[in-house]
C-alpha cells in the first residue's frame, strides 16, 4: 500500500471520490439508518470476528502498542439482497471486557445501530480515502464478494466509550448507486 493511497481526507472532494457518493461519505449519522431507508429488507452478514493485526495506519488510532494483535470484525451490509457496503472494524482485545463489551455479542445485528443508541458514545470526525486494489481494505471486500472490484471508496471514524476507541471503515460497493 503506498503512502498516497492510505491518506485520509477530511472531506469527499478531497478523496477524489465522485459527486454521487459524497452524501454517503460525509453524512455523519448512522450509515445503517441510511441504507435502512432506502431499501425493502436490510441485512447483515457477518464474514469474521477474530483477533488479527491491524493495519498500520490504524494501530495508533486505536492506542494498540506495535507487534500486539487486535480484535476485527468485517461485515457486509446488504440492501435487498445487494451487496452495498464492507464494513470493517477493529478495537484493542483488551476493551473487549470494558469499554466495548457488547462487540463480541452483536452478532448479525448493526454495529451502528448499537453506537448511535448509547448516548454516552461520542464519535470523532470523519475522514474518506480511495481505496485501489492495492489497499488491504480493498482487497478484503473483493474477497467477500468473490469477486475483482474497481477502485473503492471509504469512510472511517473513531467512535469513543469510556475514553476507549473503537474504529469503523465503511466500504462502499458498486451496489450502493442503486440506494440513490
Amino acid at each position: 500500500m503506498s503512502r498516497r493511497e492510505s491518506r485520509w481526507k477530511p472531506r469527499p472532494a478531497l478523496a477524489g471520490a465522485p459527486a454521487y457518493l459524497h452524501p454517503w461519505l460525509s453524512d455523519p449519522g448512522s450509515l445503517t439508518a441510511r441504507i435502512v431507508a432506502r431499501c425493502d429488507r436490510f441485512q447483515v452478514r457477518v464474514l469474521g470476528e477474530q483477533r488479527a493485526r491491524p493495519f498500520n495506519d490504524e494501530r495508533a488510532l486505536i492506542d494498540l502498542p506495535a507487534g500486539r494483535h487486535a480484535w476485527t470484525r468485517e461485515v457486509l451490509l446488504l440492501a435487498d439482497d445487494v451487496p452495498v457496503v464492507f464494513a470493517h472494524s477493529v478495537l484493542a482485545p483488551r476493551d473487549l471486557n470494558g469499554a466495548w463489551h457488547m462487540a463480541q455479542a452483536i452478532g448479525s445485528r448493526p454495529l451502528g445501530a448499537a453506537l448511535f443508541a448509547d448516548p454516552g458514545i461520542c464519535r470523532g470526525p470523519l475522514t474518506s480515502a480511495r481505496l485501489t486494489p492495492h489497499h488491504p481494505l480493498h482487497r478484503h471486500a473483493c474477497n467477500a464478494l468473490h469477486e475483482q472490484l474497481p477502485t473503492l471508496w471509504a469512510r472511517r471514524s473513531r467512535f469513543c466509550r469510556l475514553d476507549r476507541p473503537l474504529l469503523v471503515t465503511e466500504v462502499f460497493l458498486p451496489g450502493i448507486a442503486h440506494l440513490g
